[in-house]
């Protein structure tokens, strides 16, 4: 549904998008991450055709956005970052008026408005003024123009933002629905959303794509992923990471922290070590030295570490540090 192939975007001598490549198919949600000044919202903007590439191609169902915008633009609901909305005029009255610019009258235009409403939770302020809302209705109000066509393609830039708690909870859930029969881009800084939603993550720093792959596959890019974390009582700390350090397949192993008789401690798994390796050989030096531990898992590694190690690594190169 999305191809986008060495998409590039210069303003004046910036380079604000240096050669992007992906594609998303129907029934996929791709989360897009990325520091702030990364490019997400340049590449999500030159997408949806709202500002033309410096150099590359965007197809959207096929149709070319350079040279054939019109079909490609009517398959898209774009939520913009800050998107903008008419403070006089009611929800109502605003959503009424953005199908009718997508084509919808009479009949048609009511129910899309209606399903919209319904779809984003603002039937309580439904014939209120758009200057009169919260920051989470207003957010929720411009997410719902976005969705009036029943767009095969989705493009969200932050569509959380503002939401308290429950709201975020909401929006999560309509846009996993909406993913299973829609070709979905969204952005976000909150990585639990990614793990909660997306079927793929791709990370952008510095205009250019450094990570591409389920949100599980990066999460076992991280160190932590399969290292085995332990909690042992009355043993030195320095003995039990002289020890776990020794375990066949442990790369190092290190002192999480200590507290009273309680010691935390971490073994980490050699490249090529095979899952469930690490752990056992954990458990059996427990019973072999006679330790008691009260807790002993292995951890799944985190998304947050591996974005901070990537964008901090590729920012480091780009300055030679």
């Amino acid at each position: 549904m999305i191809k986008v192939e060495n998409l590039e975007k210069n303003f004046g001598t910036k380079r604000a998008v240096a050669g992007v490549t992906f594609s998303v198919e129907r029934g996929e949600i791709l989360g897009f991450l990325g520091p702030n000044g990364a490019g997400k919202s340049t590449t999500m903007r030159m997408i949806t055709g709202f500002i033309p590439p410096t150099g590359g191609k965007v197809s959207v169902g096929g149709h070319d956005m350079t040279d054939d915008p019109i079909p490609a633009k009517k398959l898209i609901g774009y939520l913009p970052e800050n998107a903008p909305s008419y403070n006089d005029m009611t929800v109502y009255g605003f959503l009424a008026f953005c199908a009718e610019l997508r084509g919808l009258h009479g009949d048609d235009r009511k129910k899309a408005v209606h399903r919209a409403v319904e779809m984003c939770f603002l039937e309580p302020v439904m014939y209120q003024s758009v200057d009169t809302l919260s920051k989470g209705y207003r957010h929720r109000t411009c997410l719902a123009q976005s969705i009036l066509h029943d767009p095969q393609v989705l493009i969200l830039d932050e569509p959380t933002d503002g939401l308290d708690p429950n709201q975020k909870h909401e929006a999560r859930q309509l846009i996993r629905r909406m993913g299973e029969k829609k070709a979905i881009i969204f952005s976000t800084h909150i990585l639990e959303e990614v793990e909660a939603i997306c079927s793929r993550a791709i990370i952008i720093d510095r205009g250019r794509i450094v990570a591409n792959g389920t949100p599980q596959e990066l999460k076992q890019r991280s160190e932590l992923a399969g290292a085995v974390s332990i909690r042992v009582v009355g043993v030195a700390a320095e003995a039990v990471k002289t020890r776990l350090a020794a375990i066949a397949g442990a790369r190092k192993a290190t002192i999480i922290r200590e507290d009273g008789n309680y010691v935390w401690a971490r073994a980490y798994p050699a490249e090529g070590s095979v899952n469930g390796t690490l752990a056992r050989g954990v458990a059996e030096v427990c019973v072999k030295e006679g330790w008691k531990f009260e807790e002993l898992h292995t951890e799944e590694g985190r998304l947050d570490e591996v974005f901070r190690s990537i964008t901090w690594s590729e920012t480091g190169k780009k300055e030679g540090k």
